[in-house]
């Protein structure tokens, strides 16, 4: 089965305020967003679709999306949850599996490069240890994959490689998964390769064989775990990653970088019909 994922990072904030929401005022932006794709979903049956939110849109979200296979997820879960007999609710500022799956989501993202890099940056302002960071860093996402699966979601789980780790990409990718996904339920895990080195203005983007070599280690590593293009999915690059057969699917964020950059369902449409029909 192919995998189409959408990452709508905070491309919630509208242009006067620095961001790149073009598409519905903010308060109506989750179920506009949902709204206007769930019909690819339901055009390609053959393909799981999930689009993932900042939590204030989920609920949004979640109506946009009723009736069609299009998955809604948050992105990113607490380590610990609510429970019978246990913590009740003592969770100010943190979003827990057990809230965001009554909020009516099936999928969860962890692991994002983002997120990983804010907790190196928590972790080096108390001094820790670069090397002390990274499996410091994997122990914590792999408290919130338990923690998402015991809510009953399922993880899109990210990883990937930095410039100053690309000598050494197969010893920090394989610790990234073997750390990030131990205990976890593999049958309820989708990989995303991210290959920070080449993501952003500027920097050369991974070329098909460098994609297939990761996408090997990982299912050699994860066996029968599906692998998607995380660094993301376009149209200049869906042919391209079409014909890579370790390759499950892609993560798609923005999908117009010029002009006037931003998400376009129209465009998502067709980045999909660009991977799908290749």
């Amino acid at each position: 089965m192919k995998h189409i994922f959408l990452n709508l990072k905070r491309f919630d904030i509208t242009p006067e305020h620095g961001g790149v929401n073009r598409l519905a005022e903010p308060s109506a932006w989750g179920e506009a967003v949902t709204s206007s794709i769930k019909d690819v979903a339901a055009h390609y049956a053959d393909a799981e679709f999930a689009a993932f939110l900042p939590e204030a849109h989920l609920i949004g979200a979640v109506a946009g999306a009723a009736g069609s296979p299009l998955g809604v997820g948050c992105q990113g879960v607490h380590t610990a949850d609510t429970a019978p007999g246990g913590n009740f609710g003592a969770f100010t500022t943190l979003r827990t599996g057990n809230a965001v799956a009554q909020l009516g989501c099936t999928w969860v993202l962890i692991g994002h490069c983002e997120e990983r890099m804010n907790l190196r940056a928590i972790m080096g302002e108390a001094g820790a240890a670069p090397d002390a960071v990274e499996a410091a860093v994997n122990r914590v996402l792999a408290r919130e994959v338990a923690a998402a699966q015991a809510a009953g979601l399922t993880v899109l789980f990210c990883m990937g490689e930095r410039e100053e780790e690309v000598d050494s990409w197969e010893e920090v990718l394989t610790a990234q998964l073997t750390g990030g996904l131990e205990g976890a339920d593999l049958s309820r895990v989708r990989v995303a390769y991210e290959p920070v080195w080449s993501i952003g203005p500027g920097k050369t983007p991974a070329d098909a064989p460098y994609i297939q070599k990761v996408a090997r280690l990982i299912k050699a590593t994860l066996p029968g775990v599906d692998v998607v293009y995380g660094g993301g999915l376009k149209a200049d690059n869906a042919q391209m990653l079409a014909g890579i057969p370790e390759i499950d699917g892609g993560l798609i964020a923005l999908t117009r970088f010029t002009g006037e950059i931003g998400f376009y369902p129209e465009e998502y449409a067709e980045i999909v019909k660009l991977y799908l029909e290749a």
